[in-house]
């Protein structure tokens, strides 16, 4: 399974005019993928550790996961089509019967929010990060004017 795909964070994020852009990588290279501003936000208060008044559908997605005894086992990233990405969330149930695997098709960003939420593992194929765009220095920059732009809000 580790040759075929690579373990990847999310690096950081940045608002757009359309939704969020989410950098994930690893110490080799960084890409974007961008979210629906919904999702950008949840993956935000995930990131941060912000208490919400109401669940929202990830945090639903989750409890019944927790309801039902069915443990998130690591999302992958695996395709790649003209910018749009696919991924595959792998679920595990294990009762008297036995343990039970199951794949279901998702889309990446609602994988990212349920990874984070369970604290569990975002892999890539290794096909999808070969193919995209290294964004290493683009998410330094971006880095760098939030750090800037939030030492000035500080000062005022």
């Amino acid at each position: 399974m580790s040759a075929e795909i690579v373990e990847v964070s999310v690096k950081g994020l940045m608002p757009t005019s359309n939704g969020c852009a989410v950098f994930l990588g690893n110490d080799d290279k960084t890409f974007v993928i961008y979210v629906d501003p919904s999702v950008g936000s949840a993956i935000s208060m995930t990131i941060n550790g912000v208490k919400k008044e109401r669940p929202l559908t990830h945090d639903l997605i989750g409890n019944l996961l927790l309801g039902f005894d069915i443990g998130l086992e690591r999302v992958i990233i695996n395709d790649v089509n003209d910018g749009t990405y696919f991924a595959r969330i792998i679920l595990h149930m294990q009762n008297e019967l036995g343990r039970k695997f199951l794949e279901l098709d998702a889309r990446p960003s609602d994988s990212i929010v349920l990874a984070l939420q369970q604290k569990r593992p975002i892999f890539v194929a290794h096909k999808v990060f070969d193919l995209v765009e290294d964004m290493t220095e683009i998410l330094e920059r971006v880095l760098k004017q939030q750090k800037e732009d939030q030492k000035g809000e500080e000062e005022q």
